[in-house]
């Protein structure tokens, strides 16, 4: 079994669990954010949106520079809506699930770097790199829109009892 079997499998799970949050933010609350400077509930929905797009990018190419020199920086899409987050989270899901199908191990071990005007920010195995950015940054984000969702006043089940 490749390792992007494993992943596959496990990117699933953790897509549904994604999206079952996603699906309770209702418009009225996209704007709310707790005291002090940050972020908001559509800020961190939208994150969570874009952090799938980063699977094909990993695993098919071998950097990003998020502000190239001489180019446009990388910007997050807007958030419109609560129903355009759903079908952007569904379309990436399908597109990262498709990209991490069948990749042989001998790609997880390649390196991929991270850039910013040029300087590398960091440079790791792309499997590290999925487990670290992809999995892991999913999972912290989840965790900071149950409680801003919470904090809002939205009552809900925990995701991981579905």
């Amino acid at each position: 079994m490749f390792i992007s079997e494993m992943m596959t499998s496990e990117l699933a799970s953790e897509i549904a669990m994604t999206r079952s949050l996603l699906a309770r933010i209702p418009d009225e609350k996209l704007e709310w954010h707790p005291p002090g400077e940050l972020h908001s509930i559509a800020w961190n929905a939208n994150h969570l949106v874009e952090i799938l797009g980063w699977v094909p990018g990993v695993l098919w190419q071998s950097e990003w520079d998020i502000a190239p020199v001489g180019g446009e920086a990388y910007v997050a899409p807007a958030v419109t809506g609560a129903s355009q987050l759903l079908e952007t989270f569904d379309n990436q899901s399908k597109t990262a699930i498709d990209s991490l199908r069948g990749v042989r191990d001998s790609a997880m071990d390649e390196l991929w770097s991270l850039k910013m005007g040029g300087q590398i920010l960091f440079t790791m195995k792309k499997g590290d790199c999925l487990r670290k950015w992809v999995f892991s940054h999913s999972a912290h984000h989840r965790g900071i829109l149950s409680v801003y969702l919470r904090m809002a006043g939205l009552q809900f089940p925990s995701i991981y009892e579905e």
